[in-house]
């Protein structure tokens, strides 16, 4: 039981931290790319060191060799004298630089293979990066146009709705509003037919419209014979 709740506990922390994680994933993008931004201009710098390692190699075998010469007709001078002591220190130096130089004559080639291999893997670097910049470049603008659209399209929504409702009921009460007129208007036709109708009954033009006391006691008399 132990053991599970110390599951339990190690699960949802790492669920927590993803969640902080995901939820800052691009200001953590962009401290990445500030940190391989730094990693890739210090690999520059040590690519530069090396290139100047191998240029001060490359500078050093004439001087190598001007010294070995100046050092050899010396000491056959020396000989020449009867200085085997100062011959014999000559080429003791003489043999130095010979050591030195085979030395410098190699160093070059290295030199050479170390630079070619760290400028492939610095332009390899420097590709990821501008693309990564490119990529969080296209995050930025997806993030900034749906913060954008999520804050335009929520009262733009919400507005367009509620003008909606506005229009029907307007609409609702306008046709409202010419059905109760039209009523109004037949109905006073209505009236003032029904009005002249009366008016020409009441002048014996035609039959009467309203049945009044005489005619109904005639219809009585006519039914009791």
């Amino acid at each position: 039981m132990f053991n599970t709740i110390i599951t339990l506990v190690r699960g949802r922390s790492h669920d927590a931290a993803q969640a902080v994680a995901d939820a800052n994933a691009l200001s953590i993008l962009r401290q990445q790319l500030r940190d391989a931004a730094t990693g890739v201009e210090a690999a520059r710098r040590s690519v530069a060191v090396v290139m100047a390692y191998a240029e001060r190699e490359r500078k050093s075998l004439p001087r190598i060799n001007a010294q070995i010469a100046d050092l050899e007709g010396r000491a056959m001078v020396a000989l020449a004298q009867g200085r085997e002591d100062l011959a014999t220190e000559a080429a003791s130096a003489i043999a130095q630089l010979e050591a030195e130089r085979a030395t410098t004559e190699t160093a070059p080639a290295t030199y050479e293979m170390e630079i070619a291999r760290l400028r492939d893997e610095l332009g390899g670097a420097e590709l990821r990066l501008r693309d990564l910049k490119r990529g969080m470049q296209l995050a930025d603008a997806a993030q900034k146009s749906q913060t954008v659209r999520g804050v335009v399209s929520r009262p733009v929504t919400a507005s367009l709705a509620e003008a909606e409702a506005t229009l029907s009921r307007l609409q609702s009460r306008q046709l409202h509003a010419e059905a109760t007129a039209l009523a109004v208007v037949e109905l006073s036709a209505s009236q003032s037919a029904e009005a002249i109708s009366a008016r020409l009954a009441a002048a014996g033009c035609g039959p009467s419209i309203r049945p009044d006391a005489a005619a109904v006691l005639e219809r009585l008399k006519q039914k009791s014979a």
